[in-house]
């Protein structure tokens, strides 16, 4: 025999004991036959189970080895039979039988799948434990991501603020882009998330930014995402942006005034287009996103003056919203006043306290410049330092108990100097309830933390 055919039957011989140590360590036990039925061979495994010598198995019909054994109708008929009964030795087992040609020939392959049916029930219960269990998490995953707020918490029964709700409902019907117009405070953040809840779209994400508070260079990337290395500082994996993420449902642009001149064409062609390319790639992603934009800056002024595109302002302004300011639904505030006691209230785990009709009509006369948020934070401040069952008047800040119930004229440098005072105080609160933990007092604040390093240095606040 030459050197040349040693090897090969040599590397044939390596092969085989390469294929049958595989088969040999399958877990539950594998059959081999010819199409007759007759066993070639025979797994160490499937041995040991049925307490056989494998090498006795070989050249033996199946029928004489595994009871009930169906390999040779297998190889007959050349039709598979996938995780089928069988009893062997008393016991319920599965199996599967495969018929496979080998060079012209037919083989059958046999496999126990499992030892014992109840292992199938054991399975099936599993699986059906696990099952509940992503529909638990698909259901917490929506909570998280969608919108907190519907149409209820819009808190009003004001004629002014009815018409305002009825319109956001029917906006919500649609996919065309809001627009929320409104002083800073009156609830634009709070009717974007009821317009995304009312819509189909609510158990798809509802996606915020808050253009105002996002650094110039780093908006782009936070809108379109980026490809790994895009940029120094971007990350090894890339990111998506918030287009992205905001597939199926909505995105919350708010402060769209605030978006910078160069960025408004490249917002334009993705409302246009409904596709995106991250910085630094090269391909497009779509997402079918419904874009709500809001902004307390008149956008028709900002046109006139050459710092917005008209032709975004004319995509934006489809459905425009205007939001009321709290001193033209002044019928509103007792009610804002009480639910934000109760509200607060409860959060602080505190008793809930009355409003004098003294203070009730004060507030109803001040002209509250910083809308319904303005009224929350006084609220808020009262109950954290109140001793009582009722807010009187000498539980307001003093600028309020000084001018009584004719706060319509106030001189405008003290409004502001009120205004300042109270955030200031809310600032510190804050950032003493979270130990100074600038991230978690912006979260509490339910503002950026760029935005909280600004009011800080503004407000003279050591940061």
């Amino acid at each position: 025999m030459e050197a040349k055919e040693i090897n090969e039957i040599e590397e044939l011989r390596k092969k085989i004991n390469f294929y049958e140590t595989i088969l040999d360590h399958i877990h539950n036990g594998v059959v081999i036959t010819d199409q007759k039925g007759k066993i070639i061979f025979f797994s160490k495994t499937y041995g040991e189970f049925l307490g056989i010598d494998p090498k006795e198995a070989i050249g033996k019909r199946c029928l004489e080895v595994v009871e009930n054994s169906r390999m040779h109708i297998v190889g007959e008929t050349g039709i598979p039979e996938i995780n089928q009964p069988q009893r062997i030795k008393g016991q319920d087992m599965v199996v599967q039988r495969i018929p496979v040609k080998v060079n012209g020939q037919m083989v059958v392959y046999g496999q126990v799948m499992f030892k014992d049916v109840r292992d199938v029930r054991a399975l099936a219960k599993e699986l059906n434990v696990l099952e509940s269990k992503v529909e638990l998490y698909e259901k917490e995953l929506t909570s998280l991501r969608s919108s907190k707020y519907t149409i209820g918490n819009i808190i009003g029964e004001s004629p002014a603020i009815k018409e305002v709700k009825n319109l956001a409902l029917k906006a919500a019907q649609t996919n065309a882009p809001v627009l929320l117009v409104g002083e800073s405070g009156t609830g634009k953040e709070l009717f974007a998330h009821a317009i995304h809840y009312a819509s189909e779209r609510r158990i798809y994400p509802f996606i915020r930014l808050n253009c105002a508070a996002i650094p110039k260079d780093l908006l782009e990337s936070e809108l379109f995402g980026y490809e790994p290395g895009a940029f120094t500082g971007a990350g090894s994996k890339g990111k998506p942006g918030k287009f992205e993420l905001a597939h199926r449902g909505s995105i919350f642009l708010d402060e769209i005034s605030d978006l910078p001149l160069d960025m408004q064409p490249k917002l334009l062609r993705v409302l246009e287009e409904k596709e995106m390319e991250r910085l630094g790639g090269t391909r497009l992603t779509k997402s079918d996103f419904r874009l709500i934009a809001a902004t307390s800056i008149d956008l028709e002024v900002l046109v006139e003056k050459g710092n917005f595109r008209k032709d975004l302002y004319y995509r934006l302004n489809v459905l425009p919203i205007h939001i009321p300011p709290l001193r033209e639904r002044k019928e509103d505030i007792p009610l804002l006043a009480n639910y934000f006691v109760q509200k607060i209230s409860k959060e602080m785990g505190t008793k809930i306290v009355s409003i004098s009709p003294h203070v009730l009509q004060i507030f109803r006369d001040y002209s509250w410049p910083g809308n319904v948020r303005e009224l929350s934070n006084i609220i808020e401040r009262i109950l954290y330092t109140i001793e009582g069952d009722m807010i009187q008047v000498h539980h307001l800040p003093l600028p309020l108990q000084n001018f009584g119930g004719n706060l319509g004229n106030f001189n405008s440098t003290l409004l502001k100097s009120i205004r300042e005072n109270m955030e200031r105080d809310t600032l510190l609160h804050y950032l003493r309830l979270t130990k100074n933990n600038k991230k978690r007092t912006a979260e509490l604040l339910g503002i950026h933390r760029t935005s909280l390093y600004k009011k800080m240095k503004r407000l003279n606040i050591a940061i």
